[in-house]
């Protein structure tokens, strides 16, 4: 049976599918990306501006095995704590000791069990096209951020021009899947990974509904080529 479309899947799928490929999926995001990946995240906590609260409280939304959250743990200067929040527990317990000063901890995006105005910024690298409902968790991020505070999206985009837009759609729906499929022994999470991608705004489009969900200031820009975008606001 083939997989449901992205705009169909639940959040059970989703919980089900990144339980499965936990274990293989740090070693993929790597290989996927040609360790492009690990640039990325440091773009996304340079825009966080932690360094004015650097003993602050922060979070890792969607964090996966905390990658995210440890880059920003690890930063020179940084004395905070880092919540990882994530709703596929296995993922969390692959990135458990990856750095001090991060806490996983068992949260849906879109029901966060934090009070409002409870952290000094976040970020999410990679999750938000997982949301069953995007606006949603825009704005359950926007409650629990502090006046002031920047949120940094990391997400994945398609370049604009025309001959790397043509080969990155030929990798991402062709080379990809099979690579993914062969190492994660999983049926249909690769393909979940570019159809989940492509089925995405495009970068102005989230834009426009970040600010929507009560952030000012509102910026991207367009990384490697805009094969990937980070975005960033603040409440």
């Amino acid at each position: 049976m083939a997989p449901p479309p992205p705009a169909a899947r639940t959040a059970a799928y989703v919980r089900g599918m990144f339980t499965e490929i936990a274990p293989r999926y740090d070693f993929l995001n790597h290989l996927l990306s040609l360790n492009i990946d690990r640039s990325w995240r440091r773009t996304a906590v340079a825009r966080l501006g932690w360094e004015r609260r650097p003993a602050g409280v922060y979070l890792d939304l969607c964090a996966g095995t905390l990658d995210l959250a440890a880059e920003l743990a690890r930063q020179p200067g940084f004395t905070g704590t880092v919540l990882g929040a994530d709703f596929a527990l296995p993922m969390l317990v692959r990135g458990k000791g990856k750095a001090a000063r991060t806490v996983p901890v068992g949260a849906d995006a879109l029901a966060l069990p934090f009070p409002d105005a409870a952290f000094d910024g976040a970020l999410v690298g990679f999750g938000v096209r997982n949301l069953a409902d995007l606006d949603a968790g825009l704005k359950e991020a926007a409650r629990v951020l502090k006046p002031g505070a920047r949120f940094v999206i990391l997400e994945f985009a398609t370049p604009r021009f025309a001959p790397l837009r043509a080969l990155y759609l030929f990798y991402f729906r062709h080379i990809l899947p099979a690579v993914g499929r062969m190492v994660s022994k999983h049926r249909d999470a690769y393909t979940y990974l570019p159809e989940s991608v492509l089925a995405f705004p495009e970068p102005e489009a989230l834009a426009r509904r970040f600010a929507a969900a009560g952030f000012h200031d509102v910026s991207f820009e367009l990384l490697t080529s805009g094969i990937c975008a980070v975005h960033y606001g603040t409440r």
